[in-house]
Parts: C-alpha cells; sequence; structure tokens
C-alpha cells in the first residue's frame, strides 16, 4: 500500500503535463466550411497545429487547444491566392502587406507582365530573412532578362543572346520561379518575336513551369494576340495562363464571346489554358504605353530626346491622334493619372482635365500635346476606363478563371492607384456573388484558392484539408465588401474577421496583428 501511494504524486504530475499538451494550437468551432473544391459548403470545426490543418469536420468538445476562434455565422475557406501582382519593392517598405491581408490574400504571385528580379535565388533569400505576412512566389520576367541581355534595342537577339536569355531562365527556374512571363507591351519585350518566347518557354516547360503573359493587345488586334500566346503553349508544350483577360475600348465591346470561345478551343484540342480577371471596367498600367511602339526604342533617355525634336513629335502626335479618330474618341477623359511623380497635383485627373489645366483648347490634337508633355517630364501611373460592364461578367463566368488584382502592395495614402489593389476579391464576394448573383459563393471561393494553387503547383495550398498549410480566412459572407473607390482607393476591404497564414493569425477581429509568417514558395518539379 504505501509502495502505491508513493507511486501517486508521479503518476499525476505525468497526468497533469499531458494534459497541458494541447490536442491542437487553433481550434475553429461552428464554422460554415468553404473547402475550396468547389463543392457545398458544410458546418464543422476545423483545427490547427504546427501551421497545418490537422482535421476537420465534428471535432469533439474534449479537444483542446491553445486559442479557440467562434466562427458561428462566419465562412471559414482557404487563403486567397493572388496569381497576379506586382509587390518587387513594396515588399521591403511595406512587409506587412495590408491592402492583401484585409482582402483575404494570404499567397501572392509577383514577377509579373515580363517584370522581375532576375536573380530570383538572392531575391528569395532576402525574402527569408526580412519575413512579410503573405506567402511569395515568383516568375522569372522576359523584359528584365531581355534588358539585362540586350538592353531595350528594337531588334532580335543573335544566337549567343538567345543562349544566354534562356540560360538566365534556367537559373532562375532552379531557384524556384513558377514559370516564365512576358509583358509584350513592355519595352524591351514589345519588340520580341514569337520565337525568342518560345526558346525561353521551353527551359520554363522543362522544369515543369509555365507561361504567363500580358499579350501583345487587348484591344483592336486581341485576337492575333491570343492566338500567338496559344501558339506559344503548342510550340513550347507549356501551361499557358492568360494574364487580366479583358477586352479594351469600346469599339470592341462584346467580343469576349469570341475571345473565350478561342480559349476553350484550345482547351478542348489539349491545351492547358487557362485566365485570371480582375473586376473592373477599367485598366491600369504606365502612361507611355499611348506612345506608339517604335517611339519606346531605347527606353527613357531615347523617349525624351525623341519628344524634344519637333519632326519626330510631330510624327508622333499625327500617328497617337490618328489613332485616336479611328477609334472615335474625341477627348481622352478615359485615361486617368493615378501618380505622377513630378506634379502631384495632376493625380487623379483625367489627360483632358490636365489638357485645361495647362490653359489649352479642349482639342484632341491639344490632348494628345498633354500626353507627349508629360511623357517627356517622366511616366506616369494610370488608370484607363475602356471595358464594359457586360464584357466583365461574361468573362467572369469562365469557370477557369481566376480573379487577380494585378497590384501592388498599396502605400495607404499615397497616389490615385486603381482601387483593385484594396479590394478585389472582396468585391468579387460582394457585388458580383452576393448582389448579382453572377457566380456562386462556392465557384467564387475555388476560383480564389484552389484552382490557382492547381495551375501554380502550389503544393499543399489552396484546400482545407489535413496536411495543408493553414493558409485560412474568416468572413461574414452578408457584409464583405469593397469600399475602394477610383476616386477614394485608400480604402481597405471589410468583413473578413480573421486571416492565418501558416497558422499564424494576421488579422483577428478585422485588424492587423503585425505578425509575418509568410514564406517563400519555391516552385521544385
Amino acid at each position: 500500500m504505501a509502495k502505491w501511494l508513493f507511486l501517486l504524486p508521479v503518476f499525476f504530475a505525468g497526468s497533469l503535463a499531458c494534459k497541458a499538451q494541447t490536442d491542437c494550437d487553433i481550434l475553429i468551432r461552428h464554422a460554415k466550411i468553404i473547402d475550396g473544391t468547389g463543392n457545398s459548403w458544410y458546418y464543422g470545426d476545423l483545427a490547427i497545429k504546427n501551421g497545418k490543418v490537422l482535421r476537420t469536420g465534428t471535432i469533439p468538445a474534449t479537444f483542446s487547444a491553445g486559442k479557440t476562434i467562434d466562427a458561428k455565422g462566419l465562412v471559414v475557406a482557404p487563403g486567397f491566392i493572388d496569381v497576379h501582382t506586382h509587390i518587387e519593392g513594396d515588399e521591403f517598405k511595406i512587409p506587412t502587406a495590408e491592402s492583401f491581408i484585409y482582402d483575404g490574400v494570404t499567397t501572392v504571385i509577383t514577377g509579373n507582365c515580363g517584370s522581375s528580379n532576375v536573380d530570383l535565388g538572392n531575391y528569395f533569400r532576402q525574402l527569408d530573412s526580412m519575413k512579410t505576412s503573405i506567402n511569395v512566389g515568383s516568375l522569372i520576367g522576359h523584359n528584365d532578362i531581355r534588358r539585362a541581355v540586350m538592353g531595350s534595342t528594337d531588334r532580335a537577339p543573335s544566337a549567343a543572346e538567345q543562349q544566354q536569355m534562356e540560360g538566365l531562365v534556367e537559373k532562375a527556374m532552379q531557384d524556384g520561379a513558377v514559370g516564365l512571363s512576358t509583358g509584350l507591351i513592355y519595352l524591351p519585350g514589345l519588340y520580341a518575336r514569337t520565337p525568342e518566347v518560345v526558346g525561353m518557354a521551353k527551359v520554363s516547360a522543362r522544369y515543369g513551369g509555365l507561361y504567363a503573359t500580358h499579350m501583345r493587345n487587348e484591344g483592336d488586334a486581341v485576337e492575333a494576340a491570343i492566338e500567338e500566346a496559344l501558339t506559344i503553349g503548342r510550340q513550347a508544350n507549356i501551361p499557358v495562363e492568360i494574364s487580366h483577360f479583358k477586352i479594351g475600348g469600346k469599339q470592341n465591346w462584346g467580343r469576349s464571346k469570341i475571345t473565350l470561345a478561342m480559349v476553350e478551343k484550345a482547351r478542348n484540342e489539349g491545351l492547358e489554358v487557362t485566365i485570371d480577371q480582375y473586376p473592373y471596367t477599367a485598366s491600369s498600367t504606365s502612361l507611355r504605353t499611348m506612345l506608339p511602339d517604335w517611339a519606346l526604342s531605347g527606353g527613357a533617355d531615347s523617349i525624351r530626346y525623341r519628344l524634344q525634336q519637333p519632326a519626330i513629335r510631330k510624327n508622333i502626335a499625327a500617328e497617337m491622334t490618328a489613332t485616336y479618330k479611328r477609334r472615335k474618341l474625341k477627348h481622352l477623359d478615359y485615361a486617368v493619372v493615378a501618380y505622377f511623380k513630378q506634379d502631384t497635383t495632376y493625380n487623379g485627373k483625367n489627360i483632358m482635365e490636365i489638357n485645361k489645366m495647362k490653359g489649352r483648347k479642349s482639342t484632341l490634337a491639344l490632348e494628345v500635346q498633354t500626353i507627349l508633355d508629360l511623357s517627356e517630364q517622366g511616366n506616369a501611373g494610370m488608370v484607363f476606363h475602356g471595358m464594359s460592364e457586360e464584357d466583365v461578367k461574361y468573362i467572369m463566368k469562365y469557370p477557369f478563371n481566376m480573379f487577380a488584382s494585378d497590384a501592388s502592395i498599396r502605400e495607404f495614402g499615397v497616389g490615385v492607384p486603381h482601387p483593385r489593389g484594396y479590394g478585389t476579391n472582396s468585391r468579387v464576394l460582394g457585388k458580383y456573388v452576393r448582389e448579382e448573383k453572377v457566380i456562386g459563393l462556392e465557384e467564387a471561393i475555388r476560383r480564389m484558392t484552389s484552382l490557382p494553387a492547381q495551375k501554380f503547383k502550389l503544393k499543399e495550398r489552396g484546400l482545407l484539408v489535413p496536411g495543408y498549410a493553414a493558409d485560412i480566412v474568416i468572413f461574414d459572407p452578408n457584409t464583405v465588401k469593397d469600399l475602394s473607390t477610383y476616386t477614394q482607393p485608400h480604402q481597405y476591404a471589410t468583413g473578413f474577421q480573421y486571416v492565418l497564414v501558416n497558422g499564424q493569425v494576421t488579422l483577428e477581429n478585422g485588424h492587423h496583428t503585425g505578425t509575418r509568417g509568410g514564406v517563400v514558395l519555391r516552385h521544385k518539379e
């Protein structure tokens, strides 16, 4: 008897120690779970341990947790994956990435439109050291590779230059790039012909990467641009992602039925082609894309030189004016300055208004001169109002279409940027799912989660299943809403109560915690 009494304290001490070790780190109770597959929601619980989903479904009341979240009345879904962003530089200034976190985004793919860090290995090491609130994967950008090898010249590469560019793509893929991107309306990519891109895409394909493209044209010649993208996919035997799929210019409205049919035909023929879209009728890019391609050769100094030569400037203006007349535009009020470093009083003003600010008559020819004046001084970020709501909705219904912001990490209060940087996902969930019922909630979540994870080969992301990373959003489907507008863009989305990144609470009760639990997502085939 005395022997057993002696052992009792040891037995109870061991029991208490075991009980102190909780079954999970975070337990989410009473949730309406949408798991990312596209299947219907179901009521259940979700347990997280060591940054991973431990179990889902009905979890016993005896299951212990370090932290419990009551999600009654809320949707629990995988964290959103934004496959088309431009965060280079912003991630070091604003590593907490509030504009993405408040919109439910836990993972971004950067390096789009042909623009990326050329040395992705070094870039990834910097991210590993610094840490951000979001997970980051990257494409390798064709424009920056071409510029590193050839500058901004308008010519085809030599065999040696082509080999050098392909070598840089190979190095990037070995370092973990998810694929190759092009921006064929930007310097110097606009001077690249199809075979050049095919050669580089073949390298990406060898490593299991994809080809993502800002096509050569998204307006009058959009069909030819799509055909080129599909040709590159076929010849390189590589999956294709067509970025920010749209129809630009009023004269082209309604052609989304033709362009989507081209994508679907290619899929039916066996090409793995998908698209992404931001849910707005305005695009955003740089001012100098309004100039003729030939006027951009050589980069900023060459552009400035040409605009200072009266004869060349006259030719540029004549070509631009003829283009706008052909499009039946009487004014350029569709083009709005988002940010112009040289004169911030222009921010938020359209070209027609800036022309008047300069004391000029309101004519198309003088508005073109205003564009040239600004282009001579520098470059500006622009917002272009040129799409129809009907095309946006038609494209949105396409099942192999992902939602993407095409945005940087927004610096709150700076400039008048496109609202997509604050409200892409919340706009889809509020306006197009809840209010207008363009697509269903489960389908929208699938497009934000498992579809991008599958396409970009982000392993163990995009679904709420045991063993997957605990990237999770918890939001109110009745109140989720974008607040950012074209005139008042600096407003965070509302409705997201919690955001977890790799199991770490990053948004709690609608407020950023400052946690930086994101990781670099290196692609490995």
